[in-house]
């Protein structure tokens, strides 16, 4: 096996006095030069003191360590109030949401060339929605993260969506590929829902979630093909098999964006597959050029 490139990004092997041969994925570099495109994680959650667990600066380390090993550049992330912990996650109050964001921001500060924001809100508090939206945009946040507070084609997300808008804001939205019926804890939406709330918002540009995240993904590529500003956000724990082909043959490389959510572990897969799957040109625009493309200008200098 020949050396390492210099400037490639090389996954850690095993310790020195193990025997054992690492596996082929951690052989092999991610990135094949110092001059390749960013690779972004779309999709990214991390934890604050008030989230309900202590170990929350570890699981903010280890998620960033793990992305060193990924070869990730940047995490751009969402913090859901206080994670179920004072209010519910899909519910959170206005007072958990300022605190959150205002913990991304500092997180972001912390690390300033590793950790982009979206400012999360709850649309059943509007007049707090769009303050939170002009504070973290003038703060820097680059996007907006609406969880499952309110169906996504439901009237009171419309004064969210014009306020992105303005900002020039992309939206996350929660989905559940293809919503049969209610789920406790929250409004879940699907993905014809969000392209609803698309069609209402051509000027703004909507990350359809997890679309590995369970549930019928078929259902939600035939929503979204003809809506050309809702972007398909690859994260989530499932790999299902042509998942992946069949989400290039419905919207194309120009509209799928690279993301891990909670499972970095199944991100990477995905990305593997992603590398084998797309000639060199769409690759990179899966792995960053589209949200280089989407992210307001400059958002990953």
């Amino acid at each position: 096996m020949s050396p390492p490139r210099a400037g490639s990004r090389w996954v850690e092997g095993p310790p020195e006095h193990s025997t054992a041969r690492p596996p082929t994925w951690a052989r092999r570099p991610l990135r094949p030069g110092p001059d390749s495109p960013m690779l972004v994680d779309v999709h990214a959650h991390l934890y604050h003191e008030r989230s309900g667990r202590a170990d929350w600066r570890e699981r903010n380390e280890s998620r960033l360590t793990a992305g060193d090993r990924i070869g990730i550049d940047w995490h751009v992330a969402s913090i859901l109030g206080s994670w179920g912990h004072t209010s519910p996650t899909y519910f959170p109050s206005a007072a958990d949401l300022s605190v959150a964001n205002q913990q991304l921001r500092l997180l972001a500060a912390e690390h300033p060339t590793r950790i982009k924001g979206y400012v999360a809100v709850n649309p059943n508090f509007p007049a707090h929605a769009l303050e939170e939206i002009a504070r973290g945009a003038e703060a820097g946040m680059i996007g907006v993260k609406l969880a499952a507070s309110r169906r996504a084609d439901d009237p009171l997300l419309d004064p969210v969506c014009e306020v992105a808008r303005d900002f020039g804001l992309p939206v996350l939205h929660h989905v559940w590929q293809h919503r049969r019926h209610e789920w406790p804890g929250q409004e879940a939406s699907d993905g014809v829902e969000l392209c609803r709330l698309a069609a209402r918002h051509p000027q703004v540009n909507f990350l359809l979630a997890h679309l590995g995240g369970g549930g019928d993904w078929l259902h939600t590529l035939r929503a979204a093909r003809t809506h050309g500003n809702v972007y398909l956000d690859l994260s989530g724990s499932g790999v299902d098999g042509g998942m992946l082909d069949a989400a290039l043959s419905a919207v194309g490389a120009e509209r799928l964006l690279w993301g891990a959510d909670v499972t970095l572990c199944t991100g990477l897969a995905k990305l593997r597959y992603l590398e084998r799957l797309l000639p060199s040109p769409e690759f990179d625009l899966v792995r960053g050029g589209n949200a280089a493309r989407l992210f307001p200008r400059g958002a990953f200098p």
